[in-house]
């Protein structure tokens, strides 16, 4: 959340980024068009949630609009947690992180982040496995299917045309 601001979006991009239990890190590629990078990049702080099969309306309500275009998240039930940022009430966990480093990658922002509180969705029994990329583009209706493959053309093209744009990032915490 940034000036009262909120958003939510979807990303198949995050991997675990430590393996030492004490020094819990994740890092997302968020591309630069997102409104949820400039709020990731602005404030230094998101929330990953893994989400269940159930969730397609949920996928496409933020996932195949633009949050500056609309509050993405009004009507879904969720709070804000420790960071300050949005906690959805219903998915299978959630990782609170604080950026600690980012790397320019040309048309997308690598942010490497500590977790820094994890918790688990409200509903009292998981609705489904978790979410996988390969079981969304599996199982996607035929009704959404033509507007996710028009927007993933776009995000390539994107990509592409700014496959070689690198710029250093100097994350705040870390110039000296």
């Amino acid at each position: 959340e940034l000036g009262g601001r909120r958003n939510g979006m979807i990303s198949d991009a995050a991997i675990r980024a430590s393996i030492v239990p004490t020094v819990p890190r994740l890092s997302v590629y968020i591309h630069k068009f997102n409104y949820s990078h400039d709020l990731i990049f602005d404030t230094g702080r998101f929330v990953l949630h893994l989400l269940h099969t159930k969730q397609f309306d949920l996928i496409h309500r933020l996932g195949f609009f633009s949050g500056r275009d609309r509050d993405k998240l009004a009507d879904i039930p969720h709070r804000l947690g420790t960071l300050g940022a949005p906690v959805l009430d219903d998915c299978h966990a959630h990782f609170e992180c604080r950026v600690v480093n980012a790397m320019d990658t040309g048309s997308s922002t690598c942010f490497l982040a500590d977790v820094v509180a994890v918790g688990f969705g409200s509903a009292t029994a998981p609705r489904g496995e978790v979410m996988t990329a390969a079981y969304f583009r599996a199982n996607l209706s035929a009704e959404w299917r033509p507007d996710y493959e028009r927007l993933l053309k776009a995000a390539q093209e994107f990509a592409l045309a700014r496959s070689r744009d690198i710029k250093p990032v100097i994350w705040p915490g870390l110039a000296r």
